[in-house]
């Protein structure tokens, strides 16, 4: 159990956030499950040994009350998607080592035990506490069963979390107004005893595990806001018919017996990240200990004789940003009490929007999982763009568009040129490799390009993991042009058979460095190259050992994205959305009662408002309100934080363009901003400022813009907050 750099001599486990066995997959779900897949790809490259577990999470409200409105049980329901994404994930080369879910046994017996241990080592109290009821239907109202206000932000809200404004975390009883979503009527609130986790006394214990946490920004910087604020007590049961059975206490005749069980089950947040460690489980006890050893993976630190229980081990989550304080506060918490390890990383991705608006399943805007695989588009196209589109953390756009420009310039145009020119030019004059050796030029470059993705792989950059066969193209597209070898065939035959070999063993290089996140595409290059056995097996030293000596003629990786075919994606997606928009709004319409009286006048009442207002005159020269409107849902769309400069510097040759680092928060941007002739830039650090974040990053003067910042008029008159809103705050 080390911080030692990859790799390390003790198994590592990669997972990913379980997916709700709950609905079809989509993009958004996809980026963080091959993002996954391909970090632990690279760290089996290097020379790590390491496994990608992950499992469906079965149980929660969300599951219990899609079934309900079905008509089947809650396990008939999620085995059903349980089974269609175990079919759907392996369609994207998403290569999970085991999956499993919450509900079988493994996970079953594996919870009951970790939650025995919370309560033996005292850090689990009974509480009364006032939780959501339904009178009309005489029963609890737990997490999705009930809806209403955030008490902390005022947005609307579902019981277990504040989903349309601030993200938090609710615990039962806190939701305002609450409303039963089984009937519509309003709930009331009654007394019930409720099992409760102590988080609170391992304040200590967390700040000191986020010191050492590895990861995004975003992942290890929230959480310490959460310590400060104070630590809430996590309640771990519902009223609920499915999920665990909250487990009786040892010795007792029961598992329902007493107090300790109270007919209560298990919050689907205490049962759901087990599953990672039950999966791991039960992949050891498939290829038996000797190959891999669940126990060294997340016991390592007690097996090894390590100081204390719950150090880190070689654990690396990638979550979405929804639940970082599931697993940076809680999480960890619970490992650490029961006497396992903690993660090393949490990676928490950023958000996917569709055409720069909101992703969202109710209005169809969006790209499934299938719905990409009937197009007939192959998945490593998919697994480039998601995992390569900016940082982890940022959140990116799909657009057919953009979908294609990345596939035409980046893949077909230069990955696929360079494989395909240099090798159909070593197999049509050499019938495969030339007889040569690397030059030295082309062999420091491959090792760069090597550094480079180890490097990547220790930062957890998955982009630069993606991006390090496309450079390493790159350069041999310029290497190809820069010799002509076509021009020394005939007078300078042993400079020609020097740079195609170079050319080949590039080609070469760039198959094993594609492996992580284009496998499929990346075995075909391997397979064209006539090399042996499979590029999924080889490490990266593969890269520069000697090609094969021969190889058949290869055809292109790639087929590029017509403009024609963006046209017809993009209509099918606007009808799709259209039509979803349309059934909505009829549903909408048809529940809401109008009262003509009534709204006349409040009509009449806004008038005489407008009428005595005294506003100050307006210039001449404004411009006009657009015409165009949109929705409050796109509005939603955009991420507006409050931030702060940090530091501000003039870009060199550029007469207007200022260099700002921003603190948002959850991260520190680098933004350029068009304010060097309007403001004293030596005056900027220290303002607030309003910042457009989820901004698509640009390149101004040689340097990366991630972001807006937001000012008015000719002037840049920056808008800024009037109290005290923190840095990271949504502008709503």
């Amino acid at each position: 159990m080390t911080t030692d750099d990859f790799p390390t001599d003790e198994p590592a486990v990669v997972t990913c956030g379980l997916p709700y066995a709950n609905g079809d997959l989509h993009v958004g779900h996809l980026r963080g499950y091959t993002a996954a897949d391909a970090f632990n790809r690279a760290l089996n490259r290097i020379g790590q040994d390491s496994i990608y577990v992950c499992g469906s999470d079965m149980h929660g409200t969300p599951v219990a009350v899609n079934a309900w409105k079905e008509g089947v049980s809650p396990e008939e329901f999620a085995l059903e998607w349980h089974e269609q994404y175990a079919e759907t994930f392996p369609k994207f080369d998403v290569d999970f080592d085991n999956y499993g879910h919450t509900h079988d046994e493994t996970n079953t017996e594996l919870t009951r035990d970790i939650v025995r241990t919370l309560e033996d080592e005292g850090y689990v109290e009974e509480r009364t506490i006032e939780v959501a009821w339904d009178p009309e239907e005489d029963q609890a109202l737990p997490d999705r069963y009930v809806e209403g206000t955030c008490p902390y932000c005022g947005e609307h809200a579902r019981g277990d979390e504040c989903d349309e404004g601030c993200g938090r975390h609710l615990e039962p009883g806190e939701i305002v107004d609450p409303v039963s979503t089984i009937t519509g009527n309003p709930a009331e609130y009654r007394e019930r005893e409720h099992k409760f986790f102590t988080v609170s006394k391992l304040a200590d214990f967390l700040t000191e595990f986020l010191d050492g946490l590895e990861g995004t920004d975003n992942a290890r910087n929230q959480p310490r806001q959460w310590i400060e604020e104070g630590l809430q007590d996590w309640c771990i049961t519902r009223d609920l018919d499915w999920g665990i059975d909250y487990p009786a206490a040892e010795g007792s005749e029961a598992e329902g017996d007493g107090a300790d069980a109270d007919d209560l089950v298990l919050y689907v947040w205490v049962d759901a990240p087990i599953e990672y460690i039950s999966s791991t489980k039960q992949y050891s006890e498939r290829v038996g200990a000797d190959e891999y050893d669940w126990e060294e993976a997340w016991k390592g630190s007690k097996l090894d004789g390590a100081d204390g229980d719950g150090e880190a081990g070689e654990i690396v989550h990638f979550i979405g940003r929804d639940i970082i304080q599931h697993h940076t506060i809680f999480w960890p918490a619970m490992l650490h009490v029961a006497g396992y390890d903690t993660p090393r990383a949490v990676c928490a991705t950023g958000f996917i929007t569709i055409n720069g608006k909101g992703l969202s399943t109710s209005r169809n805007r969006a790209i499934w999982a299938q719905e990409y695989l009937d197009e007939g588009f192959h998945p490593d196209l998919l697994r480039y763009y998601l995992t390569t589109n900016g940082g982890l953390q940022q959140d990116i756009d799909f657009a057919w568009e953009k979908f294609a420009d990345r596939v035409n310039g980046e893949l077909v145009g230069t990955l696929g040129n360079f494989c395909y020119r240099g090798t159909l030019f070593a197999h049509r004059n050499y019938d495969g490799t030339p007889d040569a050796t690397v030059s030295e030029e082309v062999e420091a470059e491959i090792e760069d390009a090597i550094e480079a993705f180890r490097t990547a792989v220790n930062e957890y950059d998955v982009r630069g993991i993606g991006t390090a066969p496309v450079e390493l193209a790159r350069f041999g597209n310029e290497y190809i042009q820069r010799n002509e070898p076509w021009s020394l065939v005939d007078d300078e035959p042993e400079a020609a058979a020097q740079v195609i070999y170079d050319c080949v063993q590039l080609a070469k290089a760039c198959a094993v460095l594609a492996e992580p996140v284009m496998p499929g595409k990346a075995e075909e290059l391997w397979t064209q190259l006539g090399e042996k056995d499979s590029v999924h097996d080889v490490e990266l030293e593969a890269a520069l050992e000697a090609p094969s000596a021969e190889f058949d003629e290869p055809s292109e990786l790639f087929e590029g994205v017509e403009d024609e075919r963006v046209e017809e994606l993009d209509a099918k997606l606007a009808d799709r959305v259209a039509a979803a928009d349309d059934a909505a709004d009829a549903e909408d319409a048809a529940a809401v009662e109008t009262d003509d009286a009534d709204a006349a006048t409040a009509a009449d009442g806004e008038g005489a408002a407008d009428a005595d207002r005294t506003d100050e005159e307006a210039p001449d020269d404004l411009e006009p309100v657009l015409e165009d409107r949109i929705s409050f849902e796109e509005f939603q769309g955009l991420d507006l934080r409050v931030g702060r400069i940090e530091t501000a510097e003039g870009i060199e040759g550029a007469d207007e363009l200022v260099k700002l680092t921003v603190d948002i928060g959850v991260e520190t941007r680098q933004i350029v901003a068009g304010l060097k002739q309007l403001h004293d830039v030596d005056e900027l650090p220290g303002t607030k400022v309003i910042v457009m974040a989820n901004l698509e990053a640009a390149e101004l003067f040689g340097e990366t813009s991630d972001g807006m910042v937001l000012a008015a008029g000719e002037q840049a008159d920056l808008l800024t907050t009037y109290e005290d809103a923190v840095p990271g705050e949504r502008v709503r």
